[in-house]
């Protein structure tokens, strides 16, 4: 991704953020120990930890992740914490797997993903990091479908055996094949759109898939019969090559999606942590504290739209229980 313009946090994180390209697994690395979490105390009264700490899952949280670890780094720098982007679904594989310490998801947890959780002996927490507002894209040249409706979406992207037109929706509109680009199967993104648009049924076969959002946003920057969906944040870093569509006559923006308005796009965005891993590990606890007190600011530093403070205050309290 592009740099982000950083939004000041407090004195004490300064540095510059600069945010991993997503859709590839990424890791950034603030120290080479990996060793026990053995705490020191600097002139300052900070306690300094030293470990290690594990993610994965959905592209569409990594932006915010990534933009807190590059943070995390200037006041605990003998912290190594590794970011994979991996989407949602192949996050829950990793988690399940006891690969990962959290998981990133831009979906609530399926009651597969709980029972094969259950089944390995996981116990986790969910944790609430911000909203999200699931963006329908088109070209800038596209000037006759700025504005679709929750039905025609589902006419535009539910398989049904024929190929898709514009003047198929309206027969007014150009008599040009659409191109379609759609986030990978693993991605929550794809799940929320399937579970909100399509209701269940197939996502059209002529659609481009990918986990990198990046690859989504040059396809239908580069094709005036392309629309692509992901999250808000993309479209906003590369609003100046795309046109937000309007759903049911609202358009995303920080004010629809907070309120509810840009229905039923909008969403939460989540982590999901491993209870022994917050008691064990005590980076990790460190980590996940940090990431709960500075989510708000950097989800709206990198696009996205921060929870009610007492969301928050709610996770904090959790987390505290925990260790």
């Amino acid at each position: 991704m592009k740099k982000w313009k950083y939004l000041t946090m407090t004195a004490v994180l300064g540095s510059a953020l600069l945010l991993g390209a997503c859709g590839s697994e990424t890791e950034t690395e603030d120290a080479a120990t990996t060793g026990s979490n053995a705490a020191e105390t600097t002139d300052s009264g900070d306690a300094q930890l030293t470990g290690s700490v594990s993610g994965d899952g959905s592209s569409t949280v990594a932006p915010i992740t990534e933009g807190l670890v590059e943070e995390y780094g200037a006041v605990q720098p003998d912290v190594k914490v590794s970011v994979g982007v991996s989407g949602t679904g192949g996050g829950f594989e990793k988690f399940i797997a006891g690969e990962t310490d959290f998981s990133n998801a831009s979906r609530p947890i399926k009651d597969e993903e709980k029972a094969e959780l259950e089944k390995a002996g996981i116990d986790y927490t969910e944790f609430q990091v911000a909203f999200d507002g699931l963006t329908v894209v088109i070209n800038p040249e596209n000037d006759w479908a700025t504005e679709l409706t929750v039905d025609q979406l589902k006419q535009l992207w539910v398989e049904d055996g024929t190929t898709k037109k514009w003047s198929d929706i309206d027969p007014s509109w150009p008599d040009e094949e659409i191109v379609f680009y759609s986030p990978g199967t693993d991605s929550g993104t794809y799940d929320y759109f399937d579970e909100v648009i399509l209701e269940g049924a197939d996502l059209v076969k002529a659609a481009t898939l990918s986990e990198d959002d990046n690859v989504l946003v040059q396809g239908v920057s580069a094709d005036k019969n392309a629309i692509g969906f992901f999250g808000y944040a993309y479209y906003l870093e590369n609003e100046d090559k795309l046109t937000a569509v309007s759903v049911d006559g609202v358009k995303p923006t920080n004010e629809s999606i907070e309120s509810g308005e840009y229905t039923p796009l909008s969403r939460p965005l989540f982590v999901y942590a491993k209870n022994s891993a917050l008691k064990e590990n005590e980076a990790f606890y460190d980590f996940m504290k940090f990431t709960l007190e500075h989510a708000g600011e950097m989800a709206e530093a990198v696009g996205y739209v921060k929870l009610p403070d007492e969301k928050y205050t709610e996770g904090l309290t959790a987390l505290e229980g925990l260790k």
